[in-house]
């Protein structure tokens, strides 16, 4: 599903973000990224939303090779990567329904389908019943919520989630992470980053450590933790 084999990433001036990072995750798998702050969790995440380029190595969705991606594909490829942010970013102008509904509604979706999907993905996160709330109104775990719906909302086959738990308390953040597991269990591919290490161990699934750009530790290969 996903694989970087050799991936560097040099931005303008220099800086060194990722440097030969290789790891494949599987369709249907769940890991966690973690790291210091500038370890490169966010540049990897942009490669994958196509929001960045690799300055050399292989960066494989399906086999496809993203940097060889023209920009007039993109949008079509990121009809299949949903993506959840930690400050949220709702639109607080807009009703819970109206938030998760504008992505089908930019990508051309029927309305008549628009409702089902809508109202199917707030029910999948217990937010049915909120639907015509402005998100202002909700706590924060309620908000994470809308952003978690409205980026499955197109059915997505891999979810990306930059620090989904950052915001909220240890309570909150365990409801979110074992409602990314219920989806990710129907088949949703996962790479979350997070600096919660407390709450992950407790999911013991696979994860992947970064350091000053270079991957330094992977749970998937014995031994593979050299950097804590």
């Amino acid at each position: 599903m996903i694989k970087f084999d050799s991936v560097g990433k040099r931005y303008p001036g220099g800086k060194e973000a990722l440097n030969g990072v290789s790891f494949e995750l599987q369709a249907g798998e769940m890991a966690f990224l973690t790291g210091h702050s500038g370890a490169g969790k966010s540049t990897l995440l942009k490669l994958i939303m196509a929001m960045e380029r690799p300055t050399r190595g292989q960066l494989l969705i399906n086999g496809k090779n993203l940097g060889r991606l023209h920009r007039s594909q993109v949008p079509y490829y990121r009809r299949n990567v949903g993506v959840v942010f930690q400050n949220h970013q709702l639109l607080f102008d807009r009703s819970v329904y109206a938030n998760v509904a504008l992505p089908l509604q930019v990508s051309g979706f029927p309305v008549r389908d628009i409702g089902k999907r809508v109202r199917a993905v707030l029910d999948g996160v217990g937010l049915l019943d909120k639907e015509r709330a402005n998100p202002i109104s909700l706590s924060g775990g309620e908000q994470q919520r809308v952003g978690i719906a409205r980026a499955l909302v197109h059915k997505p086959r891999i979810l990306l989630a930059d620090e989904p738990t950052g915001n909220l308390d240890p309570e909150l953040s365990a409801e979110i992470m074992a409602l990314l597991r219920r989806f990710n269990e129907v088949g949703v591919t996962m790479l979350i980053a997070t600096h919660d290490i407390a709450l992950i161990s407790q999911l013991g699934l696979r994860r992947l450590i970064l350091s000053q750009g270079q991957l330094v530790g992977d749970s998937a290969i014995e031994g593979g933790y050299v950097y804590q």
